[in-house]
C-alpha cells in the first residue's frame, strides 16, 4: 500500500538515504566576542555594522554623541532608515529609566564597555561544570534547573 504522491517529493529510494539527524539540525545564533571593542566609525557602513553588533550585544555600550555627551546603557531597539539622520537607536541608560532615542547621525563613537552577562553560560558550559563538581565529590548536585525566583 502506498500513500499519496506529490510530483515534487523525493521518491522512496531518495528518502531511504536521508538521515533524520541531519534534517533536524538548524544553525544557532553566533555571538561575537566584542566586549571591550571600540570600532572605527570612519564610514557610514562601519557605523551601521557596529550599531547592528551593538544591538545584538547582551551587555552595555557607551555611545558618545557629536556634542560630547556620553550615554552608557543597553541598546534595546534600532531603526535603520535610508539615511543616518532617519536611522536611530533606542537606549536604556545605565543610570536612568528614561529611554533615549539617538540618531545614527549624532553618534561620534561607540564602545562595548559592559560585561556580556550571558558569556560562557551555554548549556555545554553548564554540563561541564556539573560533571567537574560531581567528579570532585561535591554533594547536593541536581540536574534540575535553578529556580527563577
Amino acid at each position: 500500500m502506498t500513500g499519496p504522491r506529490h510530483p515534487d517529493s523525493p521518491n522512496q529510494t531518495e528518502n531511504a538515504q536521508l538521515n533524520p539527524d541531519d534534517l533536524e539540525v538548524a544553525p544557532g545564533t553566533v555571538h561575537e566576542a566584542v566586549q571591550g571593542w571600540i570600532p572605527e566609525l570612519a564610514t557610514e557602513d562601519e557605523l551601521r555594522i557596529a550599531l547592528e553588533k551593538a544591538f545584538d550585544y547582551r551587555g552595555d555600550v557607551t555611545l558618545t554623541t557629536k556634542d560630547g555627551k556620553k550615554i552608557e546603557g543597553y541598546i534595546f531597539d534600532r531603526v535603520s532608515g535610508p539615511a543616518l539622520a532617519t536611522s536611530f537607536v533606542r537606549v536604556l541608560p545605565k543610570d536612568s529609566n528614561q529611554r533615549q532615542k539617538i540618531a545614527y547621525a549624532d553618534i561620534a563613537a561607540l564602545a562595548f564597555t559592559g560585561r556580556d552577562p550571558a558569556a560562557g553560560k551555554s548549556w555545554e558550559a553548564w554540563v561541564r561544570k556539573y560533571w567537574e563538581k560531581k567528579a570532585s565529590g561535591e554533594s547536593g548536585l541536581s540536574l534540575q534547573p535553578d529556580s527563577l525566583e
